[in-house]
Protein backbone atom coordinates (compact mmCIF):
# COMPACT_ATOMS: atom_id res chain seq x y z
CA UNK A 1 0.00 0.00 0.00
CA UNK A 2 2.81 2.38 0.95
CA UNK A 3 4.56 1.58 -2.31
CA UNK A 4 1.39 2.38 -4.28
CA UNK A 5 0.90 5.65 -2.41
CA UNK A 6 4.52 6.62 -3.00
CA UNK A 7 4.16 5.84 -6.71
CA UNK A 8 1.02 7.99 -6.98
CA UNK A 9 2.72 10.82 -5.12
CA UNK A 10 5.74 10.63 -7.39
CA UNK A 11 3.50 10.62 -10.46
CA UNK A 12 1.59 13.67 -9.21
CA UNK A 13 4.87 15.46 -8.54
CA UNK A 14 6.07 14.66 -12.04
CA UNK A 15 2.86 16.07 -13.58
CA UNK A 16 3.17 19.22 -11.50
CA UNK A 17 6.80 19.69 -12.57
CA UNK A 18 5.77 19.41 -16.23
CA UNK A 19 2.94 21.90 -15.73
CA UNK A 20 5.22 24.27 -13.85
CA UNK A 21 7.76 24.08 -16.65
CA UNK A 22 5.06 24.96 -19.20
CA UNK A 23 3.54 27.92 -17.29
CA UNK A 24 5.28 30.57 -19.48
CA UNK A 25 3.98 28.83 -22.62
CA UNK A 26 0.46 28.55 -21.20
CA UNK A 27 0.58 32.25 -20.27
CA UNK A 28 1.58 33.17 -23.82
CA UNK A 29 -1.31 31.06 -25.09
CA UNK A 30 -3.98 32.99 -23.14
CA UNK A 31 -4.43 35.96 -25.58
CA UNK A 32 -4.72 33.60 -28.56
CA UNK A 33 -7.13 31.36 -26.67
CA UNK A 34 -9.32 34.34 -25.73
CA UNK A 35 -9.34 35.54 -29.35
CA UNK A 36 -10.20 32.04 -30.60
CA UNK A 37 -13.01 31.68 -28.06
CA UNK A 38 -14.54 35.10 -28.74
CA UNK A 39 -14.13 35.03 -32.53
CA UNK A 40 -14.77 31.35 -33.29
CA UNK A 41 -16.76 29.74 -30.50
CA UNK A 42 -19.07 32.40 -29.06
CA UNK A 43 -20.70 33.12 -32.46
CA UNK A 44 -21.63 29.42 -32.76
CA UNK A 45 -24.74 30.15 -30.68
CA UNK A 46 -25.94 32.24 -33.62
CA UNK A 47 -26.21 29.14 -35.83
CA UNK A 48 -29.74 28.78 -34.49
CA UNK A 49 -30.72 31.67 -36.79
CA UNK A 50 -30.54 29.20 -39.70
CA UNK A 51 -33.60 27.47 -38.24
CA UNK A 52 -35.61 30.60 -37.42
CA UNK A 53 -37.58 33.34 -39.12
CA UNK A 54 -35.40 36.11 -37.78
CA UNK A 55 -37.17 39.16 -36.40
CA UNK A 56 -34.95 41.93 -34.99
CA UNK A 57 -37.68 42.95 -32.52
CA UNK A 58 -37.78 39.47 -31.01
CA UNK A 59 -34.03 38.81 -31.16
CA UNK A 60 -32.18 35.65 -32.10
CA UNK A 61 -33.64 33.37 -29.46
CA UNK A 62 -37.12 34.90 -29.47
CA UNK A 63 -37.71 34.64 -33.24
CA UNK A 64 -40.12 32.01 -34.54
CA UNK A 65 -38.67 28.55 -35.11
CA UNK A 66 -39.34 27.33 -38.69
CA UNK A 67 -37.15 24.21 -38.84
CA UNK A 68 -35.47 23.57 -42.19
CA UNK A 69 -37.52 26.09 -44.18
CA UNK A 70 -34.49 28.35 -44.78
CA UNK A 71 -32.58 25.39 -46.19
CA UNK A 72 -35.57 24.48 -48.35
CA UNK A 73 -35.69 27.98 -49.81
CA UNK A 74 -31.93 27.91 -50.39
CA UNK A 75 -31.87 24.62 -52.27
CA UNK A 76 -35.12 25.26 -54.12
CA UNK A 77 -33.44 28.04 -56.14
CA UNK A 78 -31.05 27.50 -59.02
CA UNK A 79 -28.53 29.60 -57.12
CA UNK A 80 -27.70 26.70 -54.78
CA UNK A 81 -26.42 24.53 -57.65
CA UNK A 82 -24.47 27.39 -59.24
CA UNK A 83 -22.73 28.58 -56.08
CA UNK A 84 -21.94 25.01 -54.96
CA UNK A 85 -20.54 24.09 -58.38
CA UNK A 86 -18.45 27.26 -58.61
CA UNK A 87 -17.09 26.97 -55.07
CA UNK A 88 -16.08 23.31 -55.46
CA UNK A 89 -14.58 23.62 -58.95
CA UNK A 90 -12.60 26.76 -58.17
CA UNK A 91 -11.24 25.44 -54.89
CA UNK A 92 -10.42 22.08 -56.46
CA UNK A 93 -8.40 23.83 -59.17
CA UNK A 94 -6.77 26.12 -56.58
CA UNK A 95 -5.66 23.17 -54.42
CA UNK A 96 -4.11 21.25 -57.33
CA UNK A 97 -2.42 24.18 -59.09
CA UNK A 98 -1.27 25.92 -55.92
CA UNK A 99 0.26 22.73 -54.52
CA UNK A 100 2.06 21.79 -57.74
CA UNK A 101 3.38 25.28 -58.48
CA UNK A 102 4.36 25.99 -54.87
CA UNK A 103 6.41 22.79 -54.63
CA UNK A 104 7.95 23.41 -58.06
CA UNK A 105 9.03 26.97 -57.19
CA UNK A 106 10.22 25.91 -53.73
CA UNK A 107 12.45 23.26 -55.31
CA UNK A 108 13.87 25.83 -57.75
CA UNK A 109 14.61 28.25 -54.90
CA UNK A 110 16.23 25.50 -52.82
CA UNK A 111 18.72 24.90 -55.64
CA UNK A 112 20.01 28.49 -55.50
CA UNK A 113 23.48 28.64 -53.95
CA UNK A 114 23.32 32.37 -53.23
CA UNK A 115 21.43 33.02 -49.98
CA UNK A 116 20.95 36.66 -50.95
CA UNK A 117 19.36 35.75 -54.29
CA UNK A 118 17.11 33.23 -52.56
CA UNK A 119 15.87 35.85 -50.09
CA UNK A 120 15.30 38.35 -52.90
CA UNK A 121 13.22 35.89 -54.91
CA UNK A 122 11.30 34.89 -51.78
CA UNK A 123 10.38 38.52 -51.13
CA UNK A 124 9.33 39.10 -54.74
CA UNK A 125 7.18 35.96 -54.81
CA UNK A 126 5.57 36.75 -51.43
CA UNK A 127 4.78 40.38 -52.30
CA UNK A 128 1.45 39.69 -54.12
CA UNK A 129 0.18 37.82 -51.02
CA UNK A 130 0.65 41.01 -48.99
CA UNK A 131 -1.27 43.16 -51.48
CA UNK A 132 -4.87 43.94 -50.54
CA UNK A 133 -7.48 42.21 -52.69
CA UNK A 134 -8.99 45.64 -53.41
CA UNK A 135 -5.67 46.78 -54.87
CA UNK A 136 -5.38 43.50 -56.78
CA UNK A 137 -8.86 44.13 -58.20
CA UNK A 138 -7.81 47.52 -59.55
CA UNK A 139 -4.60 46.05 -60.97
CA UNK A 140 -6.73 43.52 -62.86
CA UNK A 141 -9.05 46.35 -63.92
CA UNK A 142 -6.02 48.19 -65.33
CA UNK A 143 -5.41 45.20 -67.59
CA UNK A 144 -9.02 44.42 -68.49
CA UNK A 145 -10.79 47.78 -68.66
CA UNK A 146 -12.81 48.02 -71.87
CA UNK A 147 -11.89 51.69 -72.45
CA UNK A 148 -8.25 51.94 -71.39
CA UNK A 149 -7.14 48.45 -70.35
CA UNK A 150 -3.64 47.32 -71.30
CA UNK A 151 -4.88 44.14 -73.00
CA UNK A 152 -7.57 45.84 -75.09
CA UNK A 153 -5.35 48.74 -76.13
CA UNK A 154 -1.95 47.08 -76.47
CA UNK A 155 -2.21 43.29 -76.82
CA UNK A 156 -5.39 42.59 -78.80
CA UNK A 157 -4.64 45.12 -81.62
CA UNK A 158 -1.34 43.33 -82.24
CA UNK A 159 -3.23 40.07 -82.66
CA UNK A 160 -5.91 41.62 -84.87
CA UNK A 161 -8.64 40.93 -82.31
CA UNK A 162 -11.44 43.37 -81.50
CA UNK A 163 -11.81 44.83 -78.02
CA UNK A 164 -13.41 42.50 -75.48
CA UNK A 165 -15.80 43.69 -72.79
CA UNK A 166 -14.18 41.54 -70.11
CA UNK A 167 -16.57 42.50 -67.33
CA UNK A 168 -19.58 41.38 -69.38
CA UNK A 169 -18.19 38.04 -70.62
CA UNK A 170 -18.48 35.27 -67.97
CA UNK A 171 -16.65 32.67 -70.08
CA UNK A 172 -13.24 34.28 -69.54
CA UNK A 173 -13.44 34.58 -65.78
CA UNK A 174 -12.67 31.03 -64.60
CA UNK A 175 -9.19 31.47 -66.11
CA UNK A 176 -8.82 35.07 -64.85
CA UNK A 177 -9.89 34.21 -61.30
CA UNK A 178 -7.56 31.20 -61.21
CA UNK A 179 -4.57 33.20 -62.47
CA UNK A 180 -5.17 35.98 -59.94
CA UNK A 181 -5.47 33.45 -57.10
CA UNK A 182 -2.25 31.69 -58.09
CA UNK A 183 -0.44 35.01 -58.47
CA UNK A 184 -1.49 36.10 -54.97
CA UNK A 185 -1.14 32.84 -53.03
CA UNK A 186 1.57 30.68 -54.56
CA UNK A 187 4.32 32.64 -52.80
CA UNK A 188 2.96 31.99 -49.32
CA UNK A 189 2.71 28.21 -49.73
CA UNK A 190 6.04 28.22 -51.56
CA UNK A 191 7.82 29.53 -48.46
CA UNK A 192 6.27 26.78 -46.31
CA UNK A 193 7.48 24.10 -48.69
CA UNK A 194 10.87 25.80 -49.01
CA UNK A 195 11.28 25.70 -45.22
CA UNK A 196 10.53 21.98 -45.25
CA UNK A 197 13.00 21.35 -48.08
CA UNK A 198 15.79 23.34 -46.43
CA UNK A 199 15.29 21.24 -43.29
CA UNK A 200 16.17 18.03 -45.14
CA UNK A 201 19.61 16.69 -44.18
CA UNK A 202 21.99 17.38 -47.09
CA UNK A 203 23.72 14.06 -46.48
CA UNK A 204 20.82 12.34 -48.25
CA UNK A 205 21.58 14.31 -51.43
CA UNK A 206 25.32 13.73 -51.11
CA UNK A 207 24.79 9.97 -50.75
CA UNK A 208 22.41 9.98 -53.74
CA UNK A 209 24.95 11.91 -55.83
CA UNK A 210 27.64 9.36 -54.97
CA UNK A 211 25.27 6.65 -56.19
CA UNK A 212 24.94 8.47 -59.50
CA UNK A 213 21.46 9.98 -58.98
CA UNK A 214 20.86 13.19 -60.90
CA UNK A 215 18.83 16.19 -59.75
CA UNK A 216 15.54 14.88 -61.10
CA UNK A 217 16.04 11.51 -59.43
CA UNK A 218 16.97 13.23 -56.16
CA UNK A 219 13.80 15.32 -56.29
CA UNK A 220 11.52 12.32 -56.77
CA UNK A 221 13.41 9.97 -54.43
CA UNK A 222 14.35 12.36 -51.61
CA UNK A 223 12.73 15.81 -51.75
CA UNK A 224 9.12 14.87 -52.48
CA UNK A 225 8.97 11.92 -50.03
CA UNK A 226 10.58 14.01 -47.27
CA UNK A 227 8.03 16.83 -47.58
CA UNK A 228 5.09 14.44 -47.93
CA UNK A 229 3.78 15.12 -44.42
CA UNK A 230 3.80 18.89 -44.94
CA UNK A 231 2.11 18.50 -48.32
CA UNK A 232 -0.64 16.26 -46.94
CA UNK A 233 -1.24 18.58 -43.99
CA UNK A 234 -1.66 21.64 -46.24
CA UNK A 235 -3.91 19.73 -48.63
CA UNK A 236 -6.08 18.49 -45.75
CA UNK A 237 -6.43 22.03 -44.40
CA UNK A 238 -7.34 23.24 -47.90
CA UNK A 239 -9.92 20.46 -48.30
CA UNK A 240 -11.44 21.47 -44.97
CA UNK A 241 -12.06 24.93 -46.45
CA UNK A 242 -13.09 23.75 -49.90
CA UNK A 243 -16.59 25.14 -49.30
CA UNK A 244 -15.16 28.51 -48.30
CA UNK A 245 -14.16 30.92 -51.04
CA UNK A 246 -11.92 33.98 -50.91
CA UNK A 247 -14.61 36.66 -50.65
CA UNK A 248 -12.38 39.49 -51.85
CA UNK A 249 -11.21 37.49 -54.85
CA UNK A 250 -14.73 36.73 -56.07
CA UNK A 251 -16.30 40.06 -55.11
CA UNK A 252 -13.63 42.73 -55.60
CA UNK A 253 -11.73 41.38 -58.62
CA UNK A 254 -14.84 40.98 -60.88
CA UNK A 255 -16.00 44.39 -59.56
CA UNK A 256 -19.30 42.83 -58.42
CA UNK A 257 -20.47 42.71 -62.04
CA UNK A 258 -23.89 41.07 -62.28
CA UNK A 259 -23.14 39.76 -65.78
CA UNK A 260 -20.38 37.59 -64.32
CA UNK A 261 -22.46 35.90 -61.59
CA UNK A 262 -22.76 32.57 -63.48
CA UNK A 263 -18.99 32.03 -63.16
CA UNK A 264 -17.99 34.22 -60.19
CA UNK A 265 -20.83 33.77 -57.69
CA UNK A 266 -19.75 31.46 -54.86
CA UNK A 267 -21.22 30.62 -51.45
CA UNK A 268 -19.49 33.51 -49.63
CA UNK A 269 -20.58 36.18 -52.10
CA UNK A 270 -24.09 34.68 -52.22
CA UNK A 271 -24.38 34.90 -48.42
CA UNK A 272 -23.17 38.50 -48.48
CA UNK A 273 -25.58 39.55 -51.22
CA UNK A 274 -28.47 37.72 -49.56
CA UNK A 275 -27.78 39.58 -46.34
CA UNK A 276 -27.10 43.03 -47.80
CA UNK A 277 -29.39 43.16 -50.82
CA UNK A 278 -32.25 40.78 -49.94
CA UNK A 279 -32.01 41.17 -46.17
CA UNK A 280 -32.77 37.48 -45.61
CA UNK A 281 -30.71 36.73 -42.51
CA UNK A 282 -32.19 33.26 -42.07
CA UNK A 283 -31.27 32.09 -45.57
CA UNK A 284 -27.80 33.61 -45.25
CA UNK A 285 -27.27 31.74 -41.99
CA UNK A 286 -28.52 28.53 -43.60
CA UNK A 287 -25.96 28.89 -46.39
CA UNK A 288 -23.19 29.51 -43.85
CA UNK A 289 -24.30 26.52 -41.76
CA UNK A 290 -24.31 24.37 -44.90
CA UNK A 291 -20.75 25.52 -45.60
CA UNK A 292 -19.52 24.59 -42.12
CA UNK A 293 -21.11 21.14 -42.00
CA UNK A 294 -19.87 20.08 -45.44
CA UNK A 295 -16.38 21.42 -44.69
CA UNK A 296 -16.26 19.44 -41.43
CA UNK A 297 -17.39 16.25 -43.20
CA UNK A 298 -14.87 16.67 -46.01
CA UNK A 299 -11.86 17.25 -43.77
CA UNK A 300 -12.90 14.37 -41.47
CA UNK A 301 -13.33 11.95 -44.37
CA UNK A 302 -10.08 13.09 -45.98
CA UNK A 303 -8.21 12.70 -42.72
CA UNK A 304 -9.70 9.22 -42.24
CA UNK A 305 -8.51 8.19 -45.70
CA UNK A 306 -5.03 9.57 -45.01
CA UNK A 307 -4.94 7.86 -41.59
CA UNK A 308 -5.61 4.48 -43.22
CA UNK A 309 -3.07 5.04 -46.00
CA UNK A 310 -0.38 6.83 -44.00
CA UNK A 311 -1.05 7.19 -40.23
CA UNK A 312 1.94 9.46 -39.64
CA UNK A 313 0.56 12.15 -41.98
CA UNK A 314 -2.94 12.38 -40.47
CA UNK A 315 -3.93 15.55 -38.63
CA UNK A 316 -5.87 13.78 -35.88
Amino acid sequence: MNTLAASEKKKAGSVWRRLKFGIPLYTMMIPGFIYLFVNNYMPMAGLIVAFKQYDARKGIFGSDFIGFQNFKYLFATKDALVITRNTLLYNGAFIVLNTVLSIFIAILLSELFSVGARKLYQSVILLPFLISTVIAGYIVYGFLSADSGFINKSILPLLGIDDISWYNEPKYWPVIITLVYIWKNVGYNCIIYLSAIIGIDRQYYEAAALEGAGKVRQIFSITLPMIKSVTIMLILLAIGRIFYADFGLFYQVPMNSGALFPTTNVIDTYVYRSLIQIGNIGMSSAAGFYQSIVGLVLVSVSNLVIRRADPESALF
